[in-house]
């Protein structure tokens, strides 16, 4: 079963720092904070609309554990009788891995709390520190151990084509990643927002980003190697506001680069693990458009390395990933 989110969006507040690609406002199209009330009501109205049992609560935008503790707790406080009751499933939260110990995980148990996402963004100390991360890499290793100690569901989040990174260095965050076993992951791509110290560094010549493509090559890439090893990708971008469309500069964000990258995994999957040559290619039905790719562009591009695929649609096979038998008729 599919569990989906009650989000609740935190603005920039409790952390110590601004990160060069911040702007939390615009990101999360929110300016406002939340309360207790406005916690309750976002329940009430999925309860409404999907029942109980289905969803879990969602902190994000912010980093819950470093905001004031008080409001913190009432937010908790005002979600918990829906754990305790079944209406919904558990509590997860976002927040920076400088600000996980062992008093604030006891609290988030007491309320209900069950998986926790860290803001690890990159494994290498370098680019935090040239992106005002105000943390180490050290730090989410031992935020991760401290959150599998305590018996969370642990999710990691991470940036690619930050400022001073580069493909290389992505990998080697990814592969980190995988080191600490979490459950779950997120992969944004950098995008320039206005207001941010990233522009001042796009506008100078500073900070060159990659072209969209190389950034969903790089994205399908990390996401395939994340579910080999059995983490679950939950997403690849950020949300499409209408906020994240108007400030976003230099043509780093694309409304699709989700499906974009999905349909990149495929199309590496292929490359990857069969011989050029003509086959029946089994899929779940729900991704053969991504396997076709926008214009018939992966078709095209498999045509060029050799490729003859006949879609057969196949419930059998998983979700995202695509079988290729030997066929007998071309199409």
């Amino acid at each position: 079963m599919k569990i989906g989110n009650i989000s609740v969006f935190i603005p920039h507040i409790g952390c110590p720092n601004r990160c060069s690609f911040c702007n939390q406002n615009e990101i999360t199209g929110v300016s406002h904070l939340p309360g207790a009330k406005d916690v309750q009501r976002a329940i009430e109205a999925s309860l409404q609309k999907s029942g109980a049992g289905v969803c879990e609560l969602a902190f994000f935008g912010g980093s819950f554990t470093a905001i004031d503790r008080a409001y913190m707790q009432s937010l908790l406080k005002a979600a918990a009788p829906y754990v305790q009751n079944g209406d919904i499933l558990g509590i997860r939260c976002s927040t920076r891995p400088d600000a996980v110990d062992d008093a604030v995980l006891q609290t988030l148990k007491h309320y209900g709390v069950t998986a926790i996402e860290l803001g690890a963004q990159s494994m290498d100390d370098g680019v935090l520190k040239q992106n005002f991360r105000g943390h180490t890499a050290e730090d989410v290793v031992n935020a991760s151990s401290l959150i599998h100690r305590h018996h969370f569901e642990l999710g990691l989040q991470m940036m690619t084509d930050l400022y001073t990174s580069t493909e290389e260095k992505d990998m080697e965050t990814a592969a980190a990643i995988v080191a600490l076993k979490p459950k779950t992951a997120r992969i944004y791509p950098t995008v320039i927002l206005k207001g941010t110290y990233l522009e001042t560094l796009y506008t100078a010549g500073c900070y060159k980003p990659m072209p969209l493509d190389e950034k969903v090559r790089v994205a399908a890439k990390i996401a395939k190697l994340f579910r080999q090893n059995g983490i679950d990708v939950i997403r690849i971008s950020l949300h499409a506001s209408d906020s994240i469309k108007e400030n976003a500069l230099g043509g780093t964000f694309h409304d699709a680069f989700g499906e974009r990258a999905a349909s990149e995994i495929l199309f590496q999957s292929i490359v990857e693990s069969y011989a050029p040559g003509a086959y029946d290619a089994h899929i779940d039905k729900r991704f053969i458009s991504k396997l076709v790719g926008q214009k018939r562009e992966n078709i095209n591009r498999l045509a060029e390395r050799g490729y003859s695929l006949h879609i057969v649609p196949d419930s059998g096979v998983a979700p995202g990933e695509v079988r290729l038998t030997e066929k007998a008729v071309t199409v």
